[in-house]
């Protein structure tokens, strides 16, 4: 029996991105970064939208109020009104868009970039809440999905350009990381990530329109079809964590449907792991 996958936000997103269950304000955030838009969603209500200047890739909640937002030339702060924006890291490259965006149990961000073509020189950096920053990877392709264990003991990386998922041996509270190496091969394109309390990996395969879940040893442990084309990114939300948010793309599908460009979700027997709040 297949998992029951409902329509969460009727949206017609051109690639619906970087879901993250608000913790605070129980609402999801994600971005639509062709279009430019920052949406929040509260669950049986209306989704906002906030449409700003430049490609969005993530925005995430602080400590402080207001958002912190992954954009196409940096990491930049909104105020509670989405009215003022202060650059906190400004790094602007010809051809270099924005990927993942993560923020680990510290309070610090994680960043990834990349080509617009997907062909390599993309990175990840970290960046702290007093704003300083450093490149930890250099050579990602398209680094599309970033996680924790629930001990931030690993780090996680799923790379859509290689198809695989790696891990690194994490240092959580030096905010270091080593010994990369694959924890498993994806046989398609790995589009965000999301972990359980129980350690086990969710992913969105988006050239298969599927997700997998893997167990913590990188074994396959359930695919379950979407009824979406391409599946972009996943994140665990609702008040108990146990409902999957899952963003999708309508542009560049020959045959678009309802469905794509939209917000699904399904509710799992796993407790998703809570995202916290850049303290910058």
């Amino acid at each position: 029996m297949h998992a029951q996958v409902d329509i969460a936000v009727q949206a017609t997103a051109r690639s619906g991105q970087a879901p993250t269950w608000d913790v605070g304000t129980e609402t999801l955030l994600w971005t639509d970064p062709r279009a430019g838009e920052v949406h929040r969603y509260r669950p049986g209500h209306a989704n906002a939208t906030m449409t700003l200047q430049q490609r969005t890739g993530g925005a995430k909640p602080r400590s402080r109020g207001g958002l912190v937002l992954h954009l196409q030339e940096g990491i930049a702060l909104f105020d509670a009104h989405g009215e003022q924006r202060t650059w906190l890291v400004y790094w602007a490259r010809e051809g270099v868009q924005a990927g993942a965006t993560m923020v680990d149990r510290k309070g610090r961000l994680w960043a990834t970039t990349m080509r617009e073509d997907e062909s390599g020189d993309g990175w990840l950096a970290r960046v702290n809440p007093d704003g300083s920053a450093g490149v930890i990877i250099k050579d990602l392709r398209a680094g599309f999905g970033l996680a924790t264990s629930p001990d931030d003991s690993r780090f996680y990386i799923a790379d859509a350009g290689t198809s695989r998922i790696e891990v690194l041996d994490f240092d959580v509270n030096a905010g270091l990381m080593g010994n990369r190496r694959t924890l498993c091969e994806v046989g398609g394109q790995p589009s965000g990530l999301a972990v359980a309390t129980d350690g086990s990996l969710w992913t969105a395969v988006r050239d298969k329109g599927e997700l997998h879940r893997y167990t913590p040893s990188g074994e396959l442990a359930e695919t379950i079809p979407l009824p979406a084309q391409r599946p972009t990114n996943l994140c665990f939300g609702g008040q108990d964590l146990h409902d999957l948010y899952i963003t999708t793309a309508r542009e560049d599908l020959p045959s678009p449907t309802s469905t794509d460009g939209t917000v699904l979700t399904l509710r799992t027997t796993t407790e998703g792991l809570r995202a916290f709040a850049f303290t910058g």
